[in-house]
């Protein structure tokens, strides 16, 4: 299995954190939480869930593909792997991938953060809350398979905010 390896340092005079030499937010669900809640809110005005899922899906697909081009990483399912790590060293939870290929698959979620904070928040929702990980899982298959952003549509089709036991995103072309 292929490791993710990064170099994490904390600049303290300018309060941010950096994973190799770009500047990065780690996890917090409570801040996730409000946000994602403030693009629902905003659907009047602008695509708020769009833009949170295309953010999160062009920033990864681009710190993947420089991860891979400077590691030397060229297997599609290593790539994935090192993905997945991504997402749990980015403190967004756990995924875990089914059948994945070059045509989509799956990907299932027990731990979600944003999820967890969702319910701890506002309780149960009756509609799917996690556009970051929809727009992570994207980017991920996108820079897995040398595709451009917007490659894969991801869908997610059981929600933890919704009840179900894990969340599980459908990914296809």
């Amino acid at each position: 299995m292929a490791a993710l390896k990064l170099a994490h340092r904390f600049d303290a005079e300018r309060c941010r954190h950096f994973i190799g030499d770009q500047v990065s937010v780690l996890h917090c669900h409570h801040y996730a939480t409000l946000f994602t809640q403030l693009a629902i809110d905003a659907q009047d005005l602008v695509d708020g869930t769009k833009i949170l899922k295309e953010v999160t899906e062009d920033v990864v697909h681009g710190v993947l593909t420089k991860y891979y081009s400077e590691n030397g990483i060229s297997d599609p399912q290593e790539r994935l792997e090192i993905g997945v790590q991504l997402y749990s060293f980015y403190g967004l939870g756990k995924m875990v991938l089914v059948s994945p290929g070059s045509g989509g698959g799956a990907v299932e979620m027990s731990t979600a953060h944003v999820d967890e904070g969702w319910i701890k928040k506002w309780g149960k929702g009756k509609a799917p809350v996690n556009f970051i990980g929809t727009g992570f899982i994207a980017g991920m298959f996108a820079a897995a398979f040398d595709k451009p952003v917007r490659t894969y549509q991801v869908d997610e089709k059981q929600s933890r905010v919704m009840g179900a036991d894990k969340s599980v995103f459908a990914v296809s072309l």
